[in-house]
């Protein structure tokens, strides 16, 4: 009976689930040998942030600043703006990630290797091209909103250590959020759960925009890796739609 109740509660078993642990620590760590990269080149990062305000600015879309203002004027939006930026990434990822895994194994393998390939390809990104993020670049009328109105910043304790300061271009954070929302949204049967899941990558947007951490174009980038890297991994299943419909 306890062979049977493990097999319905772990569906490959522990060691398979100790491996999917240990895959997202491989992951953690590149994540700091880029980090290490990219905190090399601070003149350029700062060159690189002033070139995506100057390409948004030419082309009239410097909106951040505005976007800005609108969540600074409310304290509830500061708040939640500031605990997505915060919780979206690991959090909210390593919830689905479980819930899927879990409820949806099927899908698992599917989730996981998108998560894992496009966040790799961001993180080439990061030693390629750093760049300092808006909150970095006053003078352009952006503000640091969690250093200012938040009790958790990037000058907090463990964060200072572990956060990338250059890791504007490409946003993971809406990354990361395009895929959870359309994995999420494919797998629930409530209509109102896919909704918010499909939400939830424009909400992640908003929030890294308003808090100062993120470019519009960083979002787009982002958007386009993970996009970029589905039609890569699942261009099979795209092969066999596309035969169907002809």
């Amino acid at each position: 009976m306890t062979g049977y109740a493990e097999a319905r509660l772990l569906p490959r078993g522990w060691a398979h689930l100790a491996l999917q642990f240990a895959v997202w620590f491989g992951f953690y760590a590149a994540y700091q040998a880029a980090r290490g990269a990219a905190d090399r080149g601070v003149a350029e990062a700062f060159w690189n942030g002033t070139l995506v305000i100057e390409a948004e600015n030419k082309v009239r879309m410097l909106v951040e600043p505005a976007v800005q203002d609108f969540v600074e004027r409310s304290d509830l939006l500061v708040a939640v703006t500031s605990y997505t930026y915060w919780l979206s990434q690991f959090a909210v990822v390593g919830f689905a990630l479980l819930w899927v895994y879990f409820r949806h194994h099927e899908r698992f393998a599917d989730f996981r290797n998108w998560l894992i390939g496009a966040n790799l390809v961001g993180l080439l990104g990061y030693v390629l091209m750093p760049t300092a993020p808006p909150r970095m670049f006053p003078e352009w009328g952006f503000s640091d909103t969690l250093a200012e109105r938040s009790s958790l910043s990037h000058d907090s304790g463990l964060i200072s250590f572990a956060a990338n300061p250059f890791a504007a271009m490409p946003s993971l954070h809406a990354m990361d959020a395009l895929i959870v929302g359309i994995v999420m949204a494919s797998v629930c049967r409530s209509v109102v759960a896919r909704i918010l899941w499909l939400v939830w990558p424009g909400w992640v947007t908003f929030a890294v925009m308003g808090t100062g951490n993120h470019y519009w174009l960083d979002c787009a980038a982002g958007f386009a890796i993970a996009l970029f890297v589905a039609a890569f991994l699942f261009r099979g299943h795209l092969r066999r739609v596309l035969s169907f419909v002809a």
